[in-house]
């Protein structure tokens, strides 16, 4: 089996994991009275499935996005691109220029 495709698979593992533990402490904790719900409802059990598997894909999907992000080579330091320096001799440098404009007393119309 590929190496990317184990890695996958115990990155859902995890997730699975860490959906279950969240899962449990949601209804240990009676967050929104979802223990009450789930409790005495006759297919709670269906509530409590769908929070564990909803869960495990996004607990999953996260720990694989930064697992596989984690994986990229060092930096070599060099801090970004190159920026060219400022010149500094007297020809390069910005001379502003007025630029004339109109004043018009008519305002336009926005189409409706």
């Amino acid at each position: 089996m590929p190496e990317l495709v184990r890695l996958y698979i115990r990155n859902v593992f995890i997730g699975l994991g860490l959906s279950v533990v969240f899962v449990g402490l949601l209804l240990w904790f009676n967050v929104a009275n979802l223990w009450h719900l789930i409790s005495t409802s006759d297919v709670g059990f269906i509530a409590v499935a769908l929070l564990v598997v909803f869960n495990t894909v996004v607990f999953s999907g996260v720990n694989f996005a930064i697992t596989i992000m984690r994986m990229a080579e060092p930096e070599d330091g060099s801090g970004g691109g190159k920026r060219d320096g400022i010149p500094t001799d007297h020809a390069a440098q910005m001379i502003a220029v007025p630029v004339p404009a109109e004043a018009t007393t008519q305002r336009r119309k926005l189409p409706h």
